[in-house]
């Protein structure tokens, strides 16, 4: 289950990664970058990797988030300790 939630996470975030920067570089030289004032010294290839890579960071965030929203109370509240592991008082049901 957590290997098909990551993949709820990393692939729509990597296809709109992939928008933004087609987007982006569309309208952007990466040569015209400036960085607190000064030009960005990466080669063009450079600053579209580690612009990709931000992009697909950020999308990841917002990924993840909606798939934790997204989890029913009965998986939160879930307690992930066999019944016989449980300490005393857990009244939580086992896993879903």
């Amino acid at each position: 289950m957590l290997s098909q939630r990551m993949m709820w996470i990393a692939w729509p975030a990597f296809l709109v990664a992939c928008v933004l920067e087609m987007v982006v570089f569309a309208l952007v030289d990466p040569q015209d970058l400036h960085w607190f004032g000064q030009p960005v010294e990466l080669s063009r290839q450079a600053v579209y990797t580690v612009a990709f890579f931000v992009f697909w960071g950020i999308t990841m965030v917002s990924s993840a988030l909606t798939t934790l929203l997204a989890m029913s109370p009965f998986e939160v509240n879930s307690c992930p300790l066999p019944e016989d592991d449980r300490p005393d008082g857990c009244p939580k049901q086992g896993p879903c």
